[in-house]
C-alpha cells in the first residue's frame, strides 16, 4: 500500500499539472471507486471544478477546488495516477477513471485490485472528515516526541501496531514502521506504553528519518506503485530491514529476521532490536512511558506473511 512517501511524491508531481486547471471532462468507469455514490453523478459534479491546490494528509491525496470542495483520493493497495498529454495515455485494462483538464492533458487513475476510493466532499466536511481519521503529520516542523508519547502511553498494543494506526501518526504503513523501528533500535513487539522516554524520542526520530528517506528517493516500488510519469520509486534500494530476511544488519551484522506483528509481515534485527519484559504499570502523566529495568532477550519464531 502506498504510504506517506509515495503519496507525497505523487502530490509533488501532480500539483504543477493540476493547480489552476479545470476538470473539463470526467469519466469514472468503475462504480466501486465512488461507492455508495453513483459514479456518473460524481463525475458530473466534478466537471467544471477548478483546482486551487493539491495537498496531502497522511495517505490521502486532497485535490482542493476554488469552490471550497475537495476530492479525497486514497490509493489503498494498488492505486496510482498517470498524467500525460491529450491522447497519449496507453491502453490499460486496469484504468478506472480519466480526468481531462482544460489544457487537453489527461490524468488517469488505475487500480489493479480496485480498493482505492474517490470521495467528493463539501467545504464544511473536508477538515472534519480527515481529522477524524488521521493523526498529526510526522514531517510537520511542529511535530514533537511529546505528541507521539500522548498517543502511546496507554496503548498495550505492540509499538508496530500502534504506528500502523493512522490516528497515532499520519501516513506510516508497514514498510516505514519497520524502517523507523530499526532506526530507533526498538523491537516491534514492545508494548507501546512500555517505551521509555528515550525510546519514544528514538521512535519519533526514526519515523521522521525513514519517511524523509522515502520521499528523497520518490517512494518505493515493490510491485504496483509508479510516479505519474510511469517511472519507479527508488526507496526500496536502501531499505534497512524491510524485505531483507536473512541478510546481515548493516549496523551489527546479525541476520534480519521476519515475524508477524499486528497481523503483518515484520522485519527487524534481533541483535539491535531486543524484546525486553515490560513494566506492569502505565507511565505517570507528563512522562513518555514508565521506565523499565529488567532485560529479557526474546526471539519470535519465523513465520510467513502476506
Amino acid at each position: 500500500m502506498p504510504e506517506l512517501p509515495e503519496v507525497e511524491t505523487v502530490r509533488r508531481r501532480l500539483a504543477p499539472a493540476l493547480e489552476g486547471r479545470s476538470f473539463e471532462r470526467v469519466e469514472i468507469a468503475d462504480a466501486r471507486l465512488t461507492r455508495p455514490l453513483d459514479p456518473v453523478e460524481v463525475a458530473r459534479e466534478l466537471e467544471g471544478e477548478r483546482v486551487r491546490s493539491v495537498d496531502r494528509r497522511g495517505k490521502y491525496l486532497i485535490v482542493r477546488f476554488e469552490s471550497g470542495r475537495a476530492l479525497l483520493i486514497h490509493l489503498r493497495m494498488t492505486g496510482s495516477l498517470r498524467h500525460a498529454p491529450g491522447g497519449e495515455l496507453e491502453e490499460d485494462p486496469h484504468r478506472r477513471a480519466v480526468v481531462t483538464l482544460d489544457d487537453g492533458s489527461d490524468v488517469a487513475y488505475r487500480d489493479v485490485r480496485r480498493f482505492g476510493t474517490w470521495l467528493l466532499l463539501e467545504p464544511s466536511e473536508v477538515d472534519s472528515y480527515v481529522d477524524a481519521r488521521v493523526g498529526r503529520e510526522p514531517l510537520d516542523g511542529a511535530y514533537r516526541a511529546t505528541h507521539l508519547a500522548e498517543r502511546l502511553h496507554k496503548r498495550r498494543a505492540p509499538i508496530k501496531a500502534a504506528l500502523l494506526d493512522q490516528r497515532t501518526v499520519a501516513g506510516v504503513g508497514n514498510i516505514y514502521a519497520d524502517e523507523a523501528l530499526w532506526r530507533a533500535r526498538v523491537h516491534p513487539l514492545t508494548p507501546a506504553y512500555a517505551l521509555t522516554a528515550d525510546e519514544v524520542k528514538a521512535v519519533h526520530k526514526g519515523v521522521r528519518e525513514s519517511l524523509r528517506a522515502g520521499v528523497r528517493r520518490q517512494g518505493s516500488t515493490l510491485r504496483d506503485y509508479q510516479l505519474p510519469d510511469g517511472s519507479r520509486g527508488r526507496a526500496q534500494d536502501r531499505f534497512k530491514v524491510y524485505g531483507r530476511a536473512g541478510e546481515p544488519c548493516e549496523r551489527c551484522g546479525t541476520p534480519i529476521d521476519k515475524i508477524r506483528a499486528a497481523g503483518r509481515g515484520t522485519w527487524y534485527c534481533p541483535g539491535c532490536q531486543v524484546l525486553r519484559s515490560a513494566p506492569g504499570s502505565y507511565a505517570a502523566p507528563g512522562s513518555y512511558a514508565a521506565s523499565r529495568s529488567s532485560s529479557r532477550p526474546s526471539r519470535s519464531s519465523r513465520q510467513s506473511s502476506v
